[in-house]
């Protein structure tokens, strides 16, 4: 039942969250990228409460109280702080006065308020290849925050009582609020949208800020060539960023001009290595949330490509497996086994990989076959939830 429940808040997100309320994700076309080194501003002083912008800030600051006790948090303490430390590297003098929340949701989004509240999603921590990518995103939502562009959106909201509900339902998404509000979100985003101006000033800065940092500006571009690559052909679904506008290529060639024009005062790293060691504890809980999405085949092209830059390890194997069978096209069942027959011998190999077996081997008749793996998967992992049902169909010893 509760995963039933998961995988039905995960398609309402899927169906009807709009890229709008969240600035990381958002599509412009953007015509030129001037190159000048960015001058960071002072830190922000808190507003008095009685003004207008101290208003906003007092109302972020309830709705951070709620993310801040979220179940949806990801809770790992070490990757909280490898984040931050980034974010902190990005944002300089203004790192005392930011908070950063990794929230377990499986679409790609990063946000940042104008009280110092950044949410990092976990589809955008599974779909950077390093942290270079990662920054990236990172140095666009600082960028924001810095010009403000957050409380100049809530500004222009049509009345505080409408912000109080889209701030509300926007976490809620996050796993802040109640699910019921999700629906109504798309009725409300179109108020909140950044203007392409913004966009154009976030990506500005934030190739600056991250080409400071040491990383390399180029791999901004590449982020969005893996998105339009996951998005390609899909319908629905995708990756968050794409629910409401198309695929901007012109934003990932623009991007491309822009970090060749930047020179060669640093190395330009990516620390690929360092990325994958630093996720390494939450990736299947990851992987397993982005299969819960049902929607396959961006799916098996996000692991793919995953597999590729990274590597062919149990994980994407099994998750590359499971993505296959649910989309259940001729060949498919096949070339899931193919996937788990190679990942049986990998140490990372997850103990569902063997529960997948099972399923499988049951499709084809071959029911010895799948008491076995059932076996194997109860002997792994006895006392996961599915337990029960999985000695049922190994049936009394």
């Amino acid at each position: 039942m509760t995963q039933r429940r998961d995988a039905a808040l995960f398609d309402m997100h899927r169906r009807n969250l709009l890229c709008s309320c969240c600035s990381g994700a958002l599509l412009s076309l953007l015509p030129s990228l001037a190159r000048a080194a960015y001058d960071m501003p002072a830190r922000f002083e808190r507003p008095d409460i009685a003004t207008d912008e101290g208003g906003l800030w007092a109302l972020m600051d309830r709705e951070e109280e709620k993310l801040r006790h979220s179940r949806f948090l990801l809770g790992d303490a070490e990757l909280q702080r490898y984040v931050s430390d980034i974010a902190c590297r990005l944002a300089g003098n203004h790192c005392p006065d930011m908070r950063v929340y990794l929230v377990r949701t499986p679409f790609f989004n990063a946000s940042m308020a104008p009280n110092g509240m950044m949410q990092v999603w976990s589809g955008l921590l599974l779909r950077a290849a390093n942290e270079a990518q990662l920054a990236a995103v990172l140095a666009h939502e600082v960028g924001h925050y810095l010009k403000r562009h957050s409380l100049e959106r809530m500004r222009d909201a049509r009345s505080k009582s409408a912000l109080a509900q889209f701030v509300g339902m926007a976490l809620g998404v996050a796993g802040a609020g109640g699910v019921g509000s999700i629906a109504q979100l798309g009725v409300l985003a179109g108020m909140f949208a950044f203007s392409r101006e913004n966009e154009r000033e976030a990506d500005a800065i934030g190739l600056d800020l991250m080409h400071q940092a040491g990383y390399d500006p180029m791999e901004a571009s590449r982020v969005w060539a893996q998105l339009i690559d996951e998005k390609d052909g899909e319908s629905s679904g995708g990756s968050l960023l794409f629910a409401t506008h198309p695929a901007s290529t012109e934003r990932r060639d623009t991007l491309a001009q822009a970090a060749g024009k930047l020179g060669h005062e640093h190395d330009g790293a990516t620390h690929a290595d360092r990325y994958r060691a630093a996720i390494a504890p939450v990736r299947l809980a990851m992987l397993q949330d982005e299969l819960r999405r049902r929607v396959p085949d961006s799916s098996l092209r996000l692991f793919d490509r995953l597999m590729t830059t990274q590597s062919r390890d149990g994980q994407l194997l099994y998750a590359r497996a499971e993505a296959l069978k649910a989309r259940n096209e001729a060949g498919d069942a096949e070339q899931a086994m193919a996937a788990l027959d190679e990942a049986e011998s990998l140490p990372d190999t997850p103990a569902e990989a063997q529960r997948l077996r099972g399923q499988l081997l049951r499709m084809r008749g071959d029911h010895d076959g799948a008491r076995a793996a059932f076996n194997r998967y109860l002997e792994l992992k006895p006392t996961a939830p599915d337990a029960p049902m999985m000695r049922s169909y190994v049936g009394p010893h």
